[in-house]
């Protein structure tokens, strides 16, 4: 006996696509609606730390994922300037547990492809090009209309849609995300064989520099900055930009910079900051991931944290025989403190970078929360 039977997913992001696939294994009907016409192919990399890769694990994906991803260990930190000399080689906590590396970078297109397929193998059904644009809630159930249209009844619905959730608006949780006051370059390159694991650069014109190995052939590169408006400007005059304002850093910037005269595309974003602060559900729906919480990639936990929303609340929609408060009652005891933690130690990195705090623990802060991570959700 299972609390649901028949559950709605809103997004085919990581928290979706997980929900989608333990509930489907379980034996619940699933469709998932992505508003999008067709699975994203774009995006540069993604860094993913021990306890993200761990729930791959449990999601029966983590073969696939670590076949199509670069794993390593460590962290280290550079100074800007000529030769770029390594001044720390930092551990990582290995919060998946010993099983599984530290961490891994992987390209974001390759992520959802893998859990999409493995999605539709468990038996769930997904149509893009739907969005979700009403909801209607009692005790028993919700509704779901896509693209104006009623899509059916269900037992749950699990707003997954990302930072701008319209479900989240649709259940009337007012809650949004805001601008932290930095912004990111990112950009997707070829990796130089000197690239076995992350770097960041702190110092130089920007907050952070940094890529992460995300497969045997590529890489994530990014640089942070006082948010600037980038917004509406030209692919030619973005790679330009980044170009530009990485001239500062040196040892393997060398090659980013090489491919970004070639070509190489460069997006920019603001980072932003919310969580919900109280349940997260309005009756029958629920958000969850980015939808629930956002913060700064500081510490490359949103989507470890957005997977394990997914796994304890299918965990508890699997073992309980009823949608009650109680099953509401420790899932938010469960995610609330842990997805808050993440949020305030990312933004507080970010806060001693703009304050110009010189002295700031930036090791301790990592590693505390590491060690909170490693302790599974």
């Amino acid at each position: 006996m299972t609390a649901v039977t028949t559950v709605a997913i809103a997004g085919t992001g990581v928290a979706g696509l997980a929900a989608a696939i333990q509930l489907a294994r379980g034996g619940v009907a699933v469709d998932v609606f992505e508003a999008k016409s067709e699975p994203s192919t774009q995006g540069s990399g993604i860094s993913l730390q021990g306890n993200a890769l761990r729930v791959f694990d449990a999601l029966g994906a983590w073969d696939d994922i670590r076949a199509a991803g670069f794993p390593f260990e460590g962290l280290n930190l550079r100074a800007p300037g000529p030769g770029a000399p390594i001044v720390a080689e930092l551990p990582d906590v290995k919060t998946g547990g010993p099983d599984y590396p530290a961490a891994m970078g992987m390209p974001r297109a390759d992520l959802t492809r893998i859990l999409l397929d493995h999605a539709q193998r468990a038996g769930a059904t997904v149509r893009f090009g739907a969005k979700v644009t009403g909801v209607e809630t009692d005790d028993d159930g919700v509704e779901v209309f896509v693209n104006d249209e009623s899509a059916g009844r269900y037992d749950l619905l699990i707003g997954a849609d990302g930072l701008n959730s319209h479900v989240r608006e649709l259940i009337g949780i007012e809650t949004k995300p805001e601008p932290t006051g930095m912004g990111i370059w990112r950009t997707f390159v070829s990796r130089p064989a000197s690239v076995e694991r992350s770097e960041l650069y702190y110092g130089g014109p920007m907050f952070i520099a940094g890529y992460t190995p995300t497969g045997e052939d590529s890489m994530y590169a990014f640089l942070v900055e006082k948010a600037e408006d980038r917004f509406g400007i030209s692919d030619e005059d973005a790679t330009r930009i980044m170009l530009d304002e990485s001239r500062a850093y040196d040892g393997p910037w060398n090659d980013i910079r090489a491919d970004l005269a070639e070509g190489a595309h460069a997006n920019y974003t603001w980072f932003t900051k919310h969580i919900i602060d109280g349940e997260w559900n309005r009756g029958r729906a629920i958000v969850i991931g980015d939808a629930a919480h956002s913060c700064p990639p500081t510490i490359a936990q949103g989507a470890a944290q957005g997977l394990e929303d997914a796994v304890v609340l299918t965990e508890l929609l699997l073992a309980r025989d009823a949608v009650d408060q109680s099953l509401w009652d420790e899932f938010h005891a469960r995610r609330l403190p842990r997805a808050r933690a993440v949020v305030e130690a990312s933004v507080q990195l970010g806060q001693w970078q703009l304050d110009g705090v010189r002295d700031a623990d930036v090791p301790g802060l990592m590693f505390g929360i590491a060690r909170q991570m490693a302790v599974p959700a």
